[in-house]
């Protein structure tokens, strides 16, 4: 029987007419349900497959569901990871004539799970160092574009491996708000309620014997705060850096590492009075190697990919360059390429060319430092050549001898 509702949607899949929208959701029947891992909803939530594509229904008030629709198109606007509101269905009825609350469809994050799914397995401590890394960086991210969520929580907040990346998504936005800036107090407020809700769902989990018995649902909704607040003053502090002054970037760039984030891209854009700001961006183990691989052909092992991609984002930034690949492009021919050629041939069997590049990297670092200015690519190569290559053994030579007569 054909039902009469009343849908609001940019681009409707006509597939969500067949829907049984006069059923209330609690009693939709199985055939029209997939059953995936959900965090706790004050509202009833349904997962649908139409044509491929899963949606997550979600029963709610009108004018709440407007508002959270409205919210989850602006933030798709601005590019914020959060998910996709689809439609509105309201002016629903049972079969009886009783009206039935209206639904917000989104669009399902493939290969995403709640992170309180996650928090209800056996994590190890390098993943679980990981997701909360993704998730204060989620925060931070939020918070800079203007946008208080009030309801951060385990069950709010999906996370997905995205091309080698770690990465946390917002899904509930019915209690946010965009604004074009946050003060200090709505932002406090903020990554309080975070707390709370993340320490209440880790205690329920922990007395439902869900909890691996190494994480301490205190230490976890500490952790967040302390990352958040780190990351926050790294990412949002200004530093005032002349275009010579490159080692000051390399400097800020180490102890966003050092707090233990992985930088995949290092977004520096030039602010008021010539200052840089970072965004970091959580990424998974290999994910350097084949950015480097895509970005400029070269293969290295994920450490050097790592350190030859942070001196790329740093030169794209010095030159002003927005389109990544030409600034790859040109990194490679006229920063990379010229080092390693720099290197006389009696020396070049000597250390490969990426882990050359990134040992003069550091030098030049070391050199910077102790001098408290940039010294300059040139001088250091040089500097490098004569007091340290020299004087190392051939690498190549090293790996043909046996580990027992070195």
């Amino acid at each position: 029987m054909l039902v009469c509702v009343r849908i609001t949607s940019a681009l409707v899949d006509p597939a969500l007419l067949d829907l049984p929208w006069s059923t209330p959701l609690e009693e939709w029947p199985a055939d029209h349900l997939v059953a995936l891992p959900q965090g706790i909803s004050r509202h009833v939530v349904r997962f649908v497959k139409l044509g491929g594509t899963v949606y997550a229904v979600k029963e709610t008030g009108e004018r709440v569901a407007e508002r959270e629709y409205d919210l989850l198109r602006a933030l798709e606007r601005i590019d914020f990871p959060a998910v996709e509101a689809v439609a509105i269905v309201a002016d629903r009825q049972s079969r009886d004539g009783e009206p039935l609350d209206p639904v917000l469809i989104t669009r399902h994050l493939q290969f995403s799970l709640p992170y309180r799914a996650l928090f209800s397995h056996t994590l190890r401590p390098e993943t679980m160092t990981r997701l909360l890394d993704a998730l204060a960086a989620l925060i931070v991210r939020m918070h800079l574009t203007g946008f208080f969520w009030g309801d951060c929580s385990l069950s709010n907040t999906l996370f997905r491996r995205d091309a080698g990346a770690f990465a946390a998504y917002l899904v509930d936005a019915e209690t946010g708000a965009l604004h074009p800036k946050l003060s200090n107090g709505q932002r406090g407020e903020d990554l309080e309620i975070a707390r709370v809700n993340i320490f209440g769902e880790a205690l329920d989990l922990q007395a439902a014997g869900l909890l691996h018995d190494s994480i301490d649902p205190e230490v976890v909704s500490e952790e967040v705060v302390q990352r958040y607040e780190r990351l926050w003053h790294e990412v949002t502090y200004e530093q005032e850096i002349q275009r010579e002054d490159r080692h000051d970037i390399e400097g800020r760039i180490r102890r966003l590492n050092e707090l233990g984030f992985d930088v995949a891209e290092v977004a520096m854009s030039l602010v008021d009075r010539g200052a840089y700001r970072v965004r970091p961006k959580v990424v998974d183990a290999g994910y350097h190697t084949r950015r480097l691989m895509r970005l400029a052909g070269l293969d290295a092992e994920e450490n050097q990919a790592r350190r030859l991609l942070n001196d790329l984002d740093t030169y794209r930034a010095e030159s002003d360059l927005t389109d990544e690949q030409q600034a790859a492009h040109r990194w490679l021919t006229e920063v990379f390429e010229p080092v390693v050629r720099a290197v006389p041939a009696h020396l070049r069997r000597k250390l490969e060319p990426s882990e050359l590049f990134v040992q003069i990297i550091e030098h030049r670092w070391r050199l910077s430092e102790e001098a408290g200015r940039d010294v300059g690519l040139a001088p250091a190569v040089q500097s490098f050549l004569n007091d340290v290559l020299v004087h190392r053994p051939d690498e190549q030579a090293v790996l043909g001898v046996e580990l027992s007569s070195l």
